[in-house]
């Protein structure tokens, strides 16, 4: 093995730790855009959850409107009564459910960052080790090539 060979071992290994490295970066880019994709959900989400507070709001107001219009005494008729009970428990259940949903994707978002930037790291340690290798293999091989000094 001349020089040269020798040379272009240590250049392999080099580009196998480069390779690394940008697999790294590219992990931890797509696992910050995994994040703000979290973020954006999660405001999403708020949003939602406002805008059926806000449905809610403007249907009882209609409503009661509505029963007063009609002349039944909102404050003490129990059927009306009832009616925006079970309307609140919808709305109620509507909001759980938005905020159920956030948590869930929320999480899944997270978890998903954490896998990205763990396979980026096993990914550059990965590369540590053929470049380890690489050396190793290529210096085996110089030193199989060498003549050996006179003594």
């Amino acid at each position: 093995m001349s020089i040269f060979q020798l040379a272009g071992t240590f250049l392999s290994a080099k580009a196998s730790i480069e390779a690394g490295k940008a697999r790294e970066d590219a992990a931890r880019m797509e696992a910050f855009n995994t994040e703000t994709e979290r973020e954006q959900g999660e405001v999403l989400a708020l949003q939602q959850a406002a805008n059926r507070r806000y449905e809610y709001d403007l249907a009882t107001e209609a409503n009661v409107a509505m029963f007063y219009a009609s002349g039944r005494d909102v404050g003490s008729d129990r059927s009306v009564e009832a009616f925006l009970a079970k309307q609140k428990e919808i709305a109620s259940t509507d909001l759980s459910r938005i905020d159920f949903q956030r948590q869930a994707e929320s999480s899944a978002r997270t978890r998903e960052a954490m896998a990205l930037r763990r396979g980026g790291r096993n990914a550059r340690r990965a590369s540590l080790y053929q470049a380890a290798g690489t050396v190793a293999y290529g210096l085996h091989d110089f030193s199989k090539t060498q003549v050996p000094s006179g003594g």
